[in-house]
């Protein structure tokens, strides 16, 4: 590749609008900013690369929500709520929303039709009164000061525009925002290693009679057809589960690695182009040997996700990092601003490893302390979901949907306090906070009791 630079001419940029808050990228925590801010009654713009929202649950057809659900004690309890239980009774309406089901025995996790979700999302949003800019992709920032960002450069079809705001919400997963505008950050283990990217894909026209519990014999075929010689897998613990309706099923089969067999690093343009074009040939050869599975005969391929699905790249460094024995210590703050319930799920070369809290003896949940979404360096930046605060080992439990809807709820509604009290999101009062949360039905463990039922 070429080291040659380009020089830009220097051009005056046109305003595309101002706001009190702004959000880059309409994820679970971009959902959930945005709404909580708008509620709380500050002039809100979601800005989104694509022209819907859902983040990796749409764009990467994870279809989908992890951590919604804690394992109580051996009981399971439904954690995360708030504005999440807005948009789940939204997509159920509309009839896109599975029951519950069990992973690995010990915690649930909850199935939609990515249509629905759509939908849904667009509702929650028009409902609350949130402007919405889809089709923009974040491209730099200007900064007010050393400390301070004034605009935020996005790139639309009208060309490079600015969108300008007293507080912006990081919510991008990649944590572009956080590093424009200087912000610390952390990508994976710092050794070159991150949570490796998976192609997800979709399938239609299973007979589900035949197909049963398909999930529970797979792994063992897959491992008779290596010991065979007939197929290669890029990885085990292969996830095919069935969506609303029995005839259509979703795939988690594929792992995206480098040349070196790394992960493919989400950050670089030549590594997502080519994860992207090896994601689908696996795709195609998962596809054929379910075709090899009794219910399976017949199927067909019905979505492939316009993009790949990036796990980890950067972590931006705040007032805490939530860590790996956090999660599984169960850990307590006195700046709890919601839980993640989901366990450590690590995806390493060629498997998935899931690390649990003791079950049924710890209360099977950690609370997310509010530092972790307060970069270090910039004073109007609060940062939400998969990009947050963490540890490589913490992030590969809390960057799932449920702990994305729980940190981007309290970003919204702290942007909002601390412009209401006039001061940055790292001096607001965290009791006000905490109270807000609490008031609007977001669950965040600290003197609470569990929500009761599923």
């Amino acid at each position: 590749m070429s080291s040659k630079t380009i020089e830009e001419p220097a051009r005056q940029i046109p305003l595309y609008g101002e706001y009190e808050v702004a959000v880059l990228g309409g994820g679970p925590a971009g959902i959930a900013a945005a709404v909580a801010a708008a509620r709380a009654g500050r002039r809100t713009l979601l800005i989104e690369r694509y022209g819907f929202l859902g983040g990796m649950g749409t764009a990467a057809g994870v279809t989908n929500f992890c951590g919604l659900h804690a394992n109580v004690h051996g009981q399971m309890h439904r954690v995360v709520q708030g504005i999440a239980s807005d948009l789940l009774a939204r997509i159920d309406h509309l009839g896109g929303l599975n029951a519950p089901h069990l992973v690995l025995g010990k915690i649930f996790a909850q199935a939609y039709d990515t249509p629905a979700y759509k939908i849904a999302a667009d509702d929650l949003l028009a409902a609350h009164k949130v402007d919405i800019l889809f089709h923009a992709l974040g491209a730099g920032v200007v900064m007010q000061d050393d400390r301070r960002i004034n605009v935020l450069m996005v790139e639309t079809k009208a060309g490079r525009q600015a969108v300008r705001a007293g507080i912006f919400i990081d919510c991008s997963g990649d944590g572009d925002l956080a590093a424009w505008a200087g912000a610390p950050f952390e990508v994976g283990d710092n050794n070159g290693s991150m949570l490796y990217p998976s192609m997800m894909f979709r399938l239609n026209g299973i007979d589900p009679d035949r197909a049963g519990e398909a999930w529970r014999t797979i792994p063992a075929l897959m491992e008779k057809a290596e010991a065979a010689g007939t197929h290669r897998f890029p990885r085990k613990a292969a996830i095919v589960r069935p969506q609303r309706h029995g005839i259509e099923w979703r795939v988690n089969f594929t792992q995206l690695a480098r040349e070196d067999g790394t992960a493919v690093n989400g950050l670089e343009p030549h590594d997502l182009t080519r994860g992207e074009i090896d994601g689908r040939r696996q795709a195609i050869q998962a596809f054929e040997f379910l075709r090899t599975v009794p219910g399976f005969e017949n199927s067909y391929i019905v979505d492939l996700p316009p993009q790949l699905g990036i796990r980890e790249t950067r972590r931006v460094v705040g007032g805490y990092m939530l860590s790996g024995d956090d999660v599984l210590g169960c850990a307590s703050f006195q700046d709890s601003i919601g839980v993640n319930g989901w366990p450590m799920e690590q995806h390493v070369a060629g498997n998935v490893i899931f690390k649990f809290p003791p079950i049924p003896e710890s209360r099977g949940f950690n609370e997310l302390p509010y530092r972790m979404l307060v970069p270090e360096g910039v004073d109007n930046l609060l940062m939400a979901g998969r990009c947050a605060s963490m540890t490589h080992d913490g992030q590969s439990a809390a960057r799932v949907s449920g702990a994305c809807f729980a940190m981007g709820e309290a970003a919204g509604a702290a942007a909002a306090l601390a412009l209401s009290g006039n001061t940055i999101p790292r001096d607001i009062a965290l009791e006000k906070l905490q109270q807000a949360l609490k008031q609007q039905g977001a669950f965040i463990g600290r003197d609470q009791s569990v929500p009761a039922g599923l």
